[in-house]
């Protein structure tokens, strides 16, 4: 074997706990870097192959009732590929062994053949047969939370009669990957469904025989969107339209995509800091070693090696930590990666969706450890090429000694001479140091920045549904009625307040920008739902204009006291400008709100609701909801309290394992950096150390000397490191989690500093027991012996 492959091997084995701990730290990095990116690339493959499998639609419009004769003007719009028309309801059930009122979501489907857009993927059973009344497919997600099978019987009721459905086929669609309902945060399998049944059964049911209320569009390639769009939009308003929009604006693919999009932040962040702490470590590692072996390189110069060859031994030796740790990685990220697509199975309904390692991920992974690994050891590896054999010859020069500032200051009284040796060993090596106290930093960072969203969570649930939205129960009409159907309510069981509101479709245009959203009137003085800043103090409701949540200001780029313009997409469909008078923060959607009387005279209609908010007994509930569903005119409900159970009991348990990794990867982190800068420094100090043995000094106080140094090390990096972890979080907030779907709050508890604090420190501990334990088997003789 060459000498100098050789020395590779005898360098790796002498150095092998230090270099454990580096292929660890390159592992984590990776391992996250696979995990994200790998992840990011299975859900973006399985959307598009699905997307194309089962031609899902580019364009969609709703309507209150359209003649099927306006489909082949539909069809005659430039750049329209196919059109579906359909019939879409909602509807509410009645579970057995539900309480609470559920909500399913009917679309039809022809009577002799699949849909030919929009195509459904029969699980279990078949499609609903023509003449066979009350058969339907029902969504996967919805069977499984219910255990229900082919042949079960669900009670729904539709158009105010209650009607008996039996499941003959279990199915999911391209557009309900992310099945929630309107008003809700997270999908709630349980209590919402999508059912689809036969097309004329349907219209029959809900009086729409020769007519359609929803339209699904796909677009030839090169179709100008916005052109298509307007031309719909043209085409339905005459027939109640509320609004063509594009695939980009669909609710299942919206929140897809804002999936994707927190994929990416969190495949940039993190490995990134693995990885740029591993390049610190391997800078450490590199740089002693080629200290320790000054006479070695000489030697291998004097005997013919160029300086190129010996730079090039160093590289393999970086190359090689690296590429275990990249294997090492590899394995870790694509086991985690399947975790988190199983956790991701809870959320998104794909037909297929495995977790795919990604070729082209996996180089990348390795290109980017590679370069990190090289970067960080390129001035250490051009000290040993330029070195001269003379030079290196000689012992390394010793430290220049003398007194360190602080004992110029006179508190050198205040120490002991232990005291003094830290800090003089601290003053006199300020880069080593410094990048010591900046990995222990790093680790405090990412346990911040892992566990920080749990704070995050409570706060907007505290801040949006128990300040702000008070109701327990949120009942919305089939369709907007008269204000004194409000008493009708406050006499059902266990209501003790209840308050009116008005919600119209609207699109509101600002220059170029526009959205749709829906416009809430609420009651001035209104106890249940009221509008609240970021700190959570209520808003007064002004009398005149529009009051925007924060996140749609931004998107339409308007300010407090700029203009709006408002075009309703329902009853008489005015067009007015409104004023915006206040922003207020909200954490989910965009929406806009004005008082209820401000938008019954802005419908030219009287005292008419949408629907109310109610505050229930918590022993009456029961029958509540039981009045509830046998409320004929009442479309849906929607229950505060469970939708929080639901929330916290998925995302929280999604959040916690995502923290147990990061909290594992950080581990690793302290651990790498404070047990390679103590190895080195107790390799740079042994005979200092045994001196000190020798003079009289118990292992204690000279293990003190040592731990000390390191502890001081790890108590200033503490601190850095939650400062380095806030603005971490707030990049990442930025990043990934400032949405028009989400935003999180940038809230830290001061809870997780101590969390993180007590993690890096321990984790610290650990690996300085360990130097410890070195310290204590030092063998005197050897150690201060001369070198020859």
């Amino acid at each position: 074997m060459d000498p100098l492959n050789l020395k590779l091997w005898r360098d790796l084995w002498h150095m092998r706990g230090q270099a454990l701990a580096i292929v660890l730290v390159i592992g984590a990095g990776v391992a996250t870097f696979v995990m994200a990116r790998c992840t990011l690339e299975s859900l973006k493959r399985a959307q598009a192959a699905y997307y194309t499998q089962y031609r899902f639609a580019d364009v969609f419009a709703r309507a209150k009732r359209a003649p099927q004769s306006l489909e082949v003007r539909i069809a005659e719009i430039p750049g329209i590929a196919r059109v579906q028309t359909r019939v879409v309801a909602n509807v509410k059930l009645d579970l057995a062994g539900l309480a609470e009122p559920a909500t399913a979501k009917l679309v039809s489907v022809p009577d002799d053949e699949p849909p030919d857009l929009n195509r459904l993927h029969l699980r279990k059973g078949r499609y609903p047969e023509a003449g066979r009344s009350g058969e339907v497919l029902m969504s996967e997600g919805f069977a499984e939370a219910n255990h229900l099978v082919l042949g079960d019987k669900v009670r729904a009721v539709i158009n105010g009669r209650y009607r008996e459905l039996t499941v003959v086929g279990v199915a999911l669609s391209p557009e309900y990957i992310y099945q929630i309902r309107e008003g809700d945060i997270l999908p709630d399998d349980r209590r919402y469904a999508v059912f689809w049944m036969g097309r004329t059964e349907l219209a029959a049911a809900f009086d729409l025989q020769g007519a359609f209320n929803d339209v699904a569009c796909t677009l030839l390639p090169g179709a100008n969107e916005a052109e298509v769009l307007q031309r719909l939009d043209q085409l339905t308003e005459p027939y109640g339209g509320l609004g063509a929009i594009g695939r980009a604006d669909q609710s299942s693919h919206k929140f897809v995509n804002n999936e994707l999009q927190e994929l990416r932040g969190m495949a940039l962040v993190v490995p990134t800091i693995f990885l740029l702490i591993a390049g610190f470590l391997l800078n450490m590692v590199v740089s002693r070693l080629i200290a320790l072996q000054r006479e070695q390189i000489a030697a291998l110069k004097a005997f013919g090696y160029r300086g190129r060859e010996i730079g090039w031994h160093y590289v393999k030796f970086v190359l090689l930590l690296v590429f275990i740790g990249f294997i090492l990685g590899t394995g870790v990220g694509w086991y985690f990666g399947r975790l988190t697509t199983r956790m991701y199975m809870q959320f998104f309904h794909f037909v297929v969706f495995d977790f795919y390692l990604a070729p082209p991920v996996v180089l990348q992974a390795l290109a980017v450890s590679a370069l990190a690994g090289l970067l960080g050891t390129m001035l250490a590896v051009r000290q040993a090429i330029t070195l001269p054999p003379a030079e290196a010859m000689r012992p390394e020069p010793p430290a220049q000694f003398g007194p360190t500032l602080l004992e110029r200051l006179g508190f050198d009284r205040l120490l002991s001479e232990p005291g003094k040796m830290i800090l003089r060993q601290l003053e006199r090596r300020p880069w080593k140091s410094s990048l010591t106290c900046v990995g222990v930093a790093m680790a405090v960072a990412v346990l911040v920045l892992g566990s920080f969203m749990l704070d995050a969570i409570d706060y907007a649930i505290h801040a949006q549904y128990s300040v702000a939205i008070r109701e327990d129960v949120n009942a919305i009409f089939v369709e907007p009625t008269a204000g004194r159907s409000l008493y009708d309510l406050a006499q059902l069981p266990g209501v003790r307040l209840c308050e009116p509101f008005r919600g119209i479709a609207t699109r509101l245009r600002h220059g170029h920008a526009t959205r749709r959203v829906e416009v809430l009137g609420l009651e001035p003085d209104g106890e249940l739902h009221r509008l609240m800043d970021i700190h959570c103090h209520t808003l007064p409701l002004p009398a005149e204009g529009l009051v925007l949540s924060e996140k749609l200001g931004e998107v339409l780029e308007l300010r407090v006291g700029d203009s709006v313009r408002v075009e309703v997409l329902e009853g008489l469909r005015p067009t007015v400008d409104f004023t915006v008078v206040g922003l207020v923060t909200d954490f989910a959607g965009t929406a806009a709100y004005a008082r209820r009387e401000t938008i019954n005279r802005l419908m030219q209609e009287g005292d008419v609701v949408s629907g109310a908010f109610m505050a229930a007994d918590t022993q009456a509930e029961p029958e509540l909801y039981t009045a509830l569903k046998n409320a004929p005119r009442i479309a849906s409900v929607l229950i505060k309290g469970t939708a929080i159970r639901s929330f916290r009991q998925t995302v929280a348990e999604n959040i916690l394992r995502m923290r147990s990794f990061i909290v594992g990867f950080a581990s690793v982190i302290a651990v790498g950096v404070v047990f390679n800068s103590a190895r080195i420094s107790l390799a740079e100090r042994s005979r200092e150390l045994a001196t000190l043995r020798v003079l009289g000094f118990t292992r204690g106080e000279v293990s003190f000397v040592l731990m000390g140094e390191l502890g001081l090390l790890t108590l200033v990096g503490i601190p850095l490191g939650m400062f380095v972890g806030y603005w971490l979080a707030a990049f990442v907030i930025e990043f990934s989690y400032d949405t028009e779907l989400f935003r999180m709050p940038l809230v830290i508890e001061r809870a997780t500093y101590g969390f993180a604090a007590a993690v890096t420190a321990a984790a610290s501990l650990g690996s300085a027991l360990i130097v410890r334990h070195r310290i204590d088997r030092l063998e005197l003789i050897a150690v201060l012996k001369s070198k020859e």
